[in-house]
């Protein structure tokens, strides 16, 4: 009986010890995690104030994994997170201090403009957690959608074609293709005409900018 209770207290030690070192595994594990993290965005912050459009392109696409067409153009200043999670359609104007947050999955169709400082949020905290947990859901942007200066989106919000976002606007819901909306929370307060043809991008863009 007192050889079973030792050759079981011996077991119960090396099952303690796997534990901890299981525990220190994913510990590291987290750390390199965020460590890659953090060393990501100040890569794409510094890379954001290169004065050069082609530059910028080059090293997103080839280094970060960002999917953007040719045609489309990213001003300076504009902060990208998970840019790999992150694809923008043709002839797409993104605006000077812009934030693009991939890391829910972020979709911007052709022909869309987001003016300077528009925000999109895909991952918030959320206010009614108690442990301050996080809502993450991806965001969509239609072809010939215009968001205006300084609009925020928040996360699982699709804007629908041709629709506009005025300037300083916070949408929590989708917005229907060709609606205007205003405020905080964003509502309706208008309709656009349905045959836009324009297109945007590095056509009418400043190359160094």
């Amino acid at each position: 009986m007192q050889q079973a209770r030792a050759t079981l207290g011996k077991y119960t030690w090396v099952k303690t010890i796997a534990r901890a070192c299981r525990a220190a595994v994913a510990t590291l594990r987290k750390k390199a995690k965020q460590f890659k993290g953090g060393l990501e965005f100040l890569a794409l912050r510094y890379l954001m104030q290169v004065p050069s459009q082609n530059v910028r392109h080059v090293i997103l696409r080839k280094c970060f994994g960002l999917l953007i067409d040719p045609t489309s153009v990213i001003y300076m200043g504009t902060e990208i997170r998970s840019p790999s999670r992150i694809r923008i359609g043709a002839n797409s104007s993104i605006g000077h201090n812009c934030v693009l947050d991939g890391r829910g999955g972020l979709e911007i169709g052709k022909c869309v403009n987001l003016s300077s400082e528009v925000m999109l949020w895909t991952m918030q905290h959320n206010p009614q957690s108690p442990v301050f947990d996080v809502k993450v859901a991806a965001i969509v942007v239609e072809d010939y959608a215009w968001l205006s200066a300084r609009a925020i989106i928040l996360p699982g919000v699709t804007i629908g074609e041709g629709a506009v976002v005025a300037a300083g606007a916070v949408v929590t819901k989708p917005v229907e293709p060709y609606v205007i909306v205003a405020g905080i929370p964003a509502h309706p307060i208008g309709e656009r005409p349905r045959n836009l043809s324009y297109r945007l991008g590095t056509d009418d863009s400043i190359w160094f900018v």
